[in-house]
């Protein structure tokens, strides 16, 4: 079972040590720890060491510094493994414990919160936004030259589908107004993005956007309390993800895995905010604002297969849980977003077909979902452009083949 191994992040160091400089040997497991099982957990230990050989691939390739992977099955560690290092000047190794920038995979974790808040009748689905954040009233839609009022009010609903015709934080017209900053309040976000034109109507598109800060404002507003607060205690305290936070105390920060960029001379470390990970931030961003560990998110992963229940704590309904997994999108919606690929409440991309979902973040993590074979697989590396050499589809087809 995952209870036992994933309880808390903080106690689960495991012995690494390293190989050539750079390659992790498996991590050793504690006494107080269950072994992963591979055959228990129905996969293949041969083909698992293709996975394993992948990112070892990378990071003696120098593509990667290092990763930090597991897989379960059912609710069986079929698979963990941390392979290189954290950061390439202390050659500290990645381990359990090692603390991810997870970005967007901040998203699925606040559309949880808010659905939770739905279940217990704090809002609609389709109440207009402008109900609890009045300033919405005043966004006006971008034509041409000109701005206009929009056809309908943004709603919750929009805003968890990305329908909404709010933008990116990297696009062109927030950055020229620095909509978003870390060194804002969600107030203060919220002044500046009502002020900025909405792209197109409300429900017209798809278009990825800041909506899921937006929603952390919301659930301040229907809670009256801070959106960390409310996360913490409701969230992450009840699935145990007691490594997962908007900022990293100095007493954790050797944990905190470098993010590095490909370069002329190899791997160098950058820095992508201002307002770097390791102060605490004004602005708590349901988008893009925690770090976490693998162990912490493979049991948020866990909750939703199992349909919103883990370790006997229930976030969830079940029915709502399958809800937010499946394509929210309406077909005209989904043709905007190309590929073919859905979009659920739980801001999850969503295979329509088959009903695998899952989530990535700017600086190379991603978790993928997939109920038919109740597998969950969570992969992180902190790696700028995140998915370097396809690192990841590499490494969930080696761990797909692995399933039996």
């Amino acid at each position: 079972m995952l209870k036992a191994l994933l309880a808390m992040a903080g106690v689960m160091t495991l012995a690494m040590a390293l190989h050539d400089g750079l390659r992790a040997q498996a991590p050793a497991p504690r006494a107080d720890m269950p072994p992963v099982d591979p055959v228990r957990a129905n996969l293949d230990p041969e083909r698992l060491t293709a996975a394993t050989a992948l990112l070892r691939r990378f990071v003696d390739e120098g593509t990667v510094a290092g990763a930090v992977a597991a897989v379960s099955r059912r609710g069986t560690l079929g698979y963990f493994e941390a392979v290189g290092v954290q950061d390439l000047a202390t050659r500290t190794p990645m381990r359990a414990d090692t603390l991810f920038r997870i970005y967007s995979m901040t998203k699925p974790i606040t559309a949880v919160a808010v659905m939770m808040l739905h279940e217990r009748g704090a809002f609609r689905l389709d109440d207009p936004v402008q109900q609890y954040l009045p300033q919405f009233a005043d966004v006006r839609v971008s034509e041409g030259e000109t701005l206009r009022a929009p056809s309908r009010p943004i709603t919750v609903r929009d805003l968890l589908l990305h329908t909404s015709g709010l933008s990116h934080r990297t696009s062109e017209l927030y950055r020229t107004r620095a909509v978003r900053s870390r060194a804002d309040t969600l107030p203060q976000f919220i002044t500046k993005i009502v002020q900025a034109p909405l792209m197109e109507d409300p429900g017209t598109r798809f278009r990825y956007s800041e909506a899921t800060t937006v929603l952390g404002r919301l659930i301040e507003v229907w809670t009256k309390q801070p959106f960390d607060a409310f996360l913490s205690r409701e969230v992450l305290t009840p699935l145990k993800m007691s490594a997962t936070r908007f900022w990293v105390p100095a007493d954790a920060r050797a944990r905190l895995a470098t993010v590095y960029t490909n370069a002329a001379g190899g791997l160098e470390p950058v820095e992508i905010e201002t307002v770097p990970f390791t102060e605490r931030p004004a602005l708590l961003e349901g988008a893009v604002g925690l770090v976490s560990t693998v162990p912490d998110f493979l049991r948020f992963a866990q909750m939703l297969l199992n349909g919103g229940e883990l370790d006997g704590v229930r976030l969830l309904k079940a029915e709502t849980a399958r809800e937010i997994v499946q394509n929210g999108l309406t077909p005209a919606q989904l043709a905007t977003r190309g590929g073919g690929m859905g979009w659920g409440l739980a801001n999850v991309s969503v295979v329509p077909a088959g009903g695998e979902y899952g989530w990535d973040g700017t600086a190379g993590t991603i978790f993928w979902n997939d109920p038919v074979s109740g597998t969950a697989i969570v992969l992180m590396t902190q790696s700028s452009p995140a998915n370097p050499g396809r690192i990841r589809e590499g490494f969930k087809a080696a761990v797909q083949a692995a399933v039996r």
